[in-house]
């Protein structure tokens, strides 16, 4: 995902970095439904940052759990904070051309496999998506 939207980072001058640690645990999943969260939390990081460039890191390691998490940070607006509790709910949206269906997709995908995703508001400026996925036959089941 990182080398498909190269393009489209670097036309808002947003650098995209990776922090992949080595203890990531294996999941169990769907490649193209795997694209599609990272894509749909790719490009709002992009999208927070395209009035002043940034960047985006991509991190991933295990959490306490032995599960699978990725985050995705930016330098962006940040989130307002009317509205937050719904950013995930069909529909809504804080973007004039967005459908409000991105982070709804996702919700439900990460879900189907026993994950959970969420937000934090970044020291400074910004907002990182965090997802868990279980790892190995766990996330299977």
């Amino acid at each position: 995902m990182r080398v498909l939207l190269e393009t489209e980072a670097a036309r808002y001058s947003v650098t995209i970095q990776t922090e992949l640690k080595s203890d990531s645990p294996d999941i169990l999943a769907d490649r193209v439904q795997l694209q599609q969260i990272l894509m749909n939390l790719m490009l709002n990081a992009i999208e927070a940052m395209k009035d002043g460039g940034g960047a985006l890191t991509i991190s991933s390691g295990a959490n306490s759990e032995g599960h699978l998490i990725v985050s995705i940070s930016d330098t962006g607006v940040g989130l307002q904070a009317d509205g937050a509790d719904r950013i995930f709910d069909p529909f809504h949206t804080t973007k004039p051309q967005g459908t409000g269906m991105g982070l709804t997709i996702t919700r439900s995908i990460v879900e189907s496999y026993g994950g959970k995703v969420w937000f934090t508001a970044n020291q400074g400026s910004g907002a990182t998506f965090h997802f868990t996925l279980p790892g190995g036959a766990e996330g299977h089941a």
